[in-house]
């Protein structure tokens, strides 16, 4: 049966971030993933989830300066000490929190940016990554992201993160599949995953084109999860969406799948 992990940052926004973990697993989530989880000490956050017994399966690393818009370092000509330090304070946190998945967001590409020049540090920061990961056996996950969402975002199509994993060829080097980015940039999600399942390490789902609830728009996500299951798909589906009221009102369709 497909496993369900709840988003953090855009669920259960109605509460503080260390109340959301009470609220996941009273809603019947056995797991959960998030943006970051640096503004807050990594024993506050393991304890939260030993408390509600859930587990930690995803978070990203340091992406750089959020708000003044940056989305990750590893691709970013010249920033390649950030990335590595980014590297590290992720591992600290992965270690305590017990979390066997990293994801390194690419960044955006400035105007008139060398692309040539961003393909080959993003190479060799994400293979400097893997391999340090590896040593702490951490899969470090790749997420193509749409171009209406993220302009300028470095990857957008599965094809291009999974060309790189070839490139590379490292074992611990998988694709954060979001169909909602594949959706809008790919479509023929159903063909796209099975094309590509063996590089997939994460799933994300929302609905399609607002990014609410996965009961709304485009995506026949019932007749995806009923595949997934006969696929016996084993890895986690992400939720991801921003909840078009409040979070335990619209999670209707999460009933036939909650843990309990």
């Amino acid at each position: 049966m497909p496993r369900f992990a709840a988003n953090l940052t855009t669920m259960f926004n109605e509460v503080d971030f260390m109340q959301r973990f009470e609220q996941a697993a009273g809603q019947g989530f056995e797991a959960v993933e998030y943006l970051f989880p640096y503004a807050f000490e990594a024993e506050d956050i393991a304890r939260e989830l030993k408390r509600h017994d859930l587990k930690q399966v995803l978070f990203n690393l340091p992406a750089g300066d959020w708000a003044a818009g940056e989305r990750g370092l590893a691709a970013l000509p010249g920033r390649e000490q950030e990335f590595r330090d980014s590297v590290e304070t992720a591992i600290r946190y992965a270690r305590t929190l017990n979390c066997s998945r990293l994801h390194a967001m690419a960044g955006v590409a400035s105007e008139g940016a060398d692309i040539a020049a961003m393909h080959n540090t993003y190479l060799n920061n994400i293979r400097f990554a893997a391999h340090r990961l590896a040593d702490e056996g951490i899969t470090l996950l790749l997420e193509p992201i749409n171009s209406r969402d993220m302009p300028g975002y470095f990857i957008n199509h599965q094809h291009e993160a999974h060309e790189i994993i070839e490139t590379l060829g490292e074992p611990n080097v998988r694709v954060q599949m979001d169909f909602y980015h594949t959706q809008i940039m790919d479509g023929d999600l159903w063909e796209i995953f099975r094309g590509y399942r063996e590089g997939v390490g994460h799933i994300q789902i929302a609905g399609v084109p607002e990014r609410h609830e996965p009961d709304t728009g485009e995506i026949n996500y019932c007749w995806l999860f009923e595949q997934l299951d006969r696929a016996g798909f084993e890895g986690w589906l992400g939720c991801e969406y921003k909840p078009r009221g409040e979070t335990t009102a619209g999670l209707g369709w999460f009933r036939p799948w909650r843990r309990g």
